[in-house]
């Protein structure tokens, strides 16, 4: 089994695509520790796992808010009581946030999605580098998304926080890259989970007539696989990925069942990296005129 024996932590596992990656996760060897802010959801999550695996997994479970620093710190705790250390952070938990023009929403309520989705991604990581660090290895995967490589207008909250996440994991990396840490962030497609019922219940109003249309056909289409966004979770959690990191890694578009026969390539290229396009020398004329 690709994670056999590995400890992780999964935030926001209770539904969608954070549950997702746990099933995988459990049925490819790793113990895990779970968390969201609803227990009665992380709960009924811990039981469908256990009927999963028919109670041969390790699932541990605690409520957390990642926007808090307390409550982030006590969580990690709870898993190394329970795991024992920490191998693998999947940082999923996030939020779409406020919808609707910069100028007409609820100003904490913006301020709430940067803290969830950049915040306690950052808090998170935060509580485990240093577990790593000691035992000298370990994984981060970061949930990144559309809003990170596109404007999404209405959805400013979102975007500018999942472009961060993405800017922080590549920083992280560095710091990092002499520890034997591998971070990267992760698209995993446009899921059809609670996000996009957000995104239909708030109407084009909210969101855009574009935006919205989008979303009906996304809902009618089935929208990407979770199964492939989980699968990519767990090559970038096991050793087979070593030394890829500080990536943004597409699981719909980008050929990452492969990219360790690449390793030099990545290292020295900005490829699956947020960068500015920069025209070469010949073609510098044309901005010049």
């Amino acid at each position: 089994m690709k994670l056999n024996n590995k400890r992780a932590i999964i935030t926001g596992a209770s539904c969608g695509f954070g549950f997702e990656v746990a099933k995988y996760f459990v049925s490819e060897g790793a113990k895990v520790m779970l968390c969201a802010r609803d227990i009665s959801s992380l709960t009924e999550a811990k039981r469908k796992l256990d009927n999963f695996c028919q109670g041969q997994a390790e699932v541990y479970i605690a409520k957390a808010d990642v926007s808090s620093a307390n409550e982030v710190k006590e969580f990690v705790k709870a898993a190394i009581d329970n795991l024992g250390t920490i191998d693998i952070l999947v940082s999923n938990a996030g939020i779409y946030g406020p919808k609707g023009p910069i100028e007409e929403i609820e100003w904490d309520e913006w301020s709430y999605a940067i803290d969830i989705n950049l915040k306690g991604t950052v808090l998170m990581c935060r509580a485990v580098v240093p577990y790593m660090k000691k035992q000298k290895s370990g994984k981060i995967v970061l949930l990144s998304g559309g809003g990170a490589t596109k404007p999404m207008p209405n959805l400013s909250a979102y975007a500018a926080s999942k472009a961060a996440v993405v800017r922080f994991g590549e920083t992280l990396a560095g710091e990092l890259n002499t520890c034997n840490i591998d971070v990267n962030s992760i698209a995993p497609g446009a899921l059809n989970t609670r996000l996009l019922d957000e995104v239909l219940n708030a109407g084009p109003d909210k969101v855009g007539q574009k935006f919205y249309e989008g979303a009906l056909k996304q809902k009618e289409n089935g929208g990407a696989s979770l199964e492939l966004g989980a699968k990519l979770c767990v090559y970038l959690a096991s050793n087979k990925s070593d030394g890829i990191t500080g990536k943004l890694i597409s699981a719909v578009w980008d050929p990452w069942e492969t990219l360790e026969d690449h390793i030099k390539d990545l290292k020295k290229s900005d490829i699956y990296t947020l960068r500015r396009i920069i025209p070469s020398e010949r073609n510098m004329d044309w901005g010049e005129r």
